[in-house]
């Protein structure tokens, strides 16, 4: 385990920023053991509690893999699979990559009750418009889904940022 937080929470953000690009470029089980592989490391050398943050990120790859599954399955996402019954493991692996940022890298954003409420609505949407411009998903009616996806994310962040102070405030720093 690494005792600087400084370079605890720049190898979280590196971790996650890998795991994301190796994902989106390698959607499939690339992707998704990458992602594995990579949420192992932040558990060796990131997390300070690991079994409140294995607790938590569990927590929040449920929610937002049933968010991307239900963007999936009403047609705002498109996987390129024409019938859709469970969220891939890569985005699922995504969801658990960024988990792992909440109590470390992104930490600051839980810092002012108001900047999740900003930041998600617009960085959530520009990651999966992203994915897209590298052809991981499809946005089928681009600004439908754009708004979508910024109302699920201004919606599930903050829910998320509250459950970690809620359930988890051992993973508070």
């Amino acid at each position: 385990m690494i005792a600087s937080k400084m370079l605890r929470n720049s190898l979280n953000f590196i971790l996650f920023q890998l795991g994301w690009f190796v994902c989106v470029l390698y959607p499939g089980p690339i992707g998704a053991l990458s992602a594995l592989g990579l949420v192992a490391v932040h558990f060796l050398l990131v997390s300070q509690s690991r079994y409140a943050e294995l607790q938590f990120i569990g927590l929040g790859t449920v929610v937002g893999s049933a968010l991307d599954g239900l963007w999936l399955n009403t047609g705002i996402l498109s996987d390129g699979q024409d019938q859709v019954v469970l969220t891939p493991p890569w985005l699922v692996g995504i969801w658990a990559l960024f988990m792992t940022t909440l109590s470390h890298s992104l930490d600051w954003i839980s810092r002012k009750a108001w900047l999740p409420f900003v930041l998600a609505p617009v960085a959530g949407p520009f990651a999966y418009w992203s994915a897209s411009q590298l052809g991981a998903v499809e946005l089928p009616h681009l600004l439908p889904s754009l708004i979508a996806l910024a109302v699920g994310w201004l919606v599930v962040f903050p829910a998320l940022l509250f459950a970690r102070r809620s359930l988890y405030p051992e993973l508070l720093t």
